[in-house]
């Protein structure tokens, strides 16, 4: 269903708020209160009708309420003051007053086939489309919510949630979903016993941050996926110097209410991390939240902001070796020029190594630059070192996988893909993933399944020009040349400069690979 009002519009199949043709970029929680008053626009509703319905019946305070409402007034150009839009009924609620036009999404359809081609996607990369259990405890960390009065503060509990998540990863008796799956639940207020269905845990850690000034309260609870029932709770206030202490203490907690022996027989290992660190941790926080949301200018300002970081605190190593794999990332995907920023993408990845050698992210950037050189043993053996350090790391896996495909080797590549994805089955890096799973399928000669997967992942990034290189070979190679001679065109009106010397220089095949993926591409009419 579309709800267009003034010149805003509201998608509920593409969960979209657009103005004009513009896309209007604002968190699914406030998505979900403009639609929520949009769908009950004929009453006013009260507070306890929102804290139902939004927020599932979670406590919510006034100031948080407050807070999201002004979000919401100013992502539609409204405001207290004007109440032009959504007016503020004294002691009752709120009514949405605008004039709404509805009408039906023709598109609905189409989004509705695009999940369960999704479903499918997931079935084929894990066999099923529910993950079975691991045969260790397992866990998937949720969003901690933001309860500041302040709406910016969301990279604050955003930044605690993904500390929380890599210390328990650095429990190798754990397994733990990473941090791109879980945050896709992020603001919808999900069922812990669906969370646990979907990423195949046994526990969902959730909880709230509030920041206050000089101070912080955390409030975290551990829960029983199969029932929903809580199993551990706690409650934290601390002043802002002890944030560091305050999450491994937190890690603490929750792998003691999982596995007491386990603890005491292995123990946790603590963050030492100085104080005068608060602040780079904050930028760090800030950057992290942009990058991952992975687009153009999302990657751009998080970029700048590990500048800042990098320049202001040359001795800490995460911003360095974020800001390595930030620009690769930013690079492979066209975001900025591939290969401009592979010396000093070296750099800081050195740098990083050198302050903190137990930082994964550092291996995975210097795995990165040698897989893009064509080095994989070196490529792969940076990737596992990531491993070593932190055992849960979906991404190293990952990229292991999809430079071993690049290398020919098959079968090796589609083992360490399959851990990814299982390790973080709702993240939006599979992408990259399902391309090398068509890669390897492709250099072993099925050239059928080289093709599905190719597909799949177009599916979900339909501008992944990977994906749809990949698609036109593997067509071509499976005998469907008149097939294969249309995706070229298509593919060729998307990449104008696309031909056989950039391939060479700039797809990271080695010789073999090179030789048969060239051969699928000339067949498929690629000819210069």
């Amino acid at each position: 269903m579309l709800y267009d009002f003034e010149e805003y519009s509201i998608d509920t199949d593409r969960q979209e708020l657009r103005r004009g043709a513009d896309l209007v970029a604002v968190e699914p929680q406030v998505r979900d209160l403009l639609l929520y008053l949009i769908r009950n626009r004929e009453r006013v509703v009260s507070k306890d009708d929102l804290i139902a319905d939004v927020w599932n019946g979670r406590i919510v305070s006034d100031s948080t309420l407050t807070s999201r409402i002004t979000t919401v007034r100013k992502a539609i150009g409204d405001s207290g003051a004007h109440q032009r839009l959504i007016r503020t009924i004294s002691r009752k609620g709120l009514r949405f007053v605008g004039e709404v036009r509805e009408k039906h999404n023709a598109d609905a359809a189409d989004s509705s086939r695009m999940a369960k081609d999704r479903d499918t996607a997931l079935e084929l990369l894990l066999g099923t489309a529910v993950p079975a259990l691991p045969d260790k405890p397992s866990i998937a960390v949720l969003p901690f919510t933001n309860m500041s009065d302040d709406p910016e503060q969301e990279y604050f509990s955003d930044g605690i949630t993904e500390d929380i998540i890599t210390a328990l990863s650095r429990l190798r008796w754990f397994f733990v979903i990473a941090r791109n799956s879980t945050f896709a639940y992020k603001g919808e207020g999900a069922d812990v016993r669906q969370v646990g269905r979907d990423l195949g845990v046994r526990y969902v850690l959730e909880g709230s941050v509030r920041r206050s000034g000089k101070r912080v309260r955390i409030t975290a609870q551990l829960l029983d996926a199969a029932t929903g029932t809580h199993m551990w709770a706690e409650r934290y206030d601390r002043e802002l110097i002890d944030i560091f202490a305050l999450q491994d203490e937190i890690t603490a907690s929750v792998a003691a209410a999982i596995e007491p022996k386990l603890l005491a027989a292995e123990g946790t290992r603590a963050e030492t991390r100085p104080v005068e660190n608060l602040d780079a941790w904050d930028l760090v926080a800030r950057a992290v939240t942009r990058f991952w949301k992975l687009s153009a200018a999302d990657s751009e300002t998080a970029i700048g902001i590990l500048h800042q970081a990098v320049e202001r605190y040359p001795n800490y190593a995460p911003p360095h070796s974020l800001l390595a794999f930030a620009l690769l990332v930013a690079g492979h995907m066209g975001w900025r020029p591939s290969g401009n920023d592979r010396e000093s993408v070296e750099r800081l990845a050195l740098r990083a190594v050198q302050l903190d050698g137990s930082d994964p992210w550092a291996y995975m950037a210097l795995g990165y630059l040698a897989f893009a050189a064509r080095r994989t043993d070196e490529a792969v053996g940076r990737f596992f070192t990531a491993i070593d350090l932190n055992s849960n790391f979906a991404a190293a896996y990952g990229y292991a996988g999809w430079a071993q495909a690049h290398d020919g080797r098959s079968d090796e590549a589609i083992k360490n893909l399959q851990k990814a994805i299982r390790m973080s089955p709702r993240d939006p890096f599979n992408v990259f993933y399902m391309a090398g799973f068509a890669a390897a399928h492709y250099i072993a000669g099925r050239y059928a399944e080289a093709a599905e997967w190719a597909r799949q992942a177009l599916l979900m990034r339909p501008g992944h020009l990977g994906a749809r290189r990949k698609l036109c070979a593997s067509l071509a190679q499976a005998g469907l040349i008149e097939e294969a001679r249309s995706e070229m065109a298509q593919l060729q009106e998307l990449q104008p400069n696309l031909s056989l010397a950039w391939i060479e220089q700039a797809v990271p095949y080695t010789s073999r690979p090179m030789i048969r993926f060239l051969d699928g591409m000339r067949k498929a009419g690629l000819t210069v």
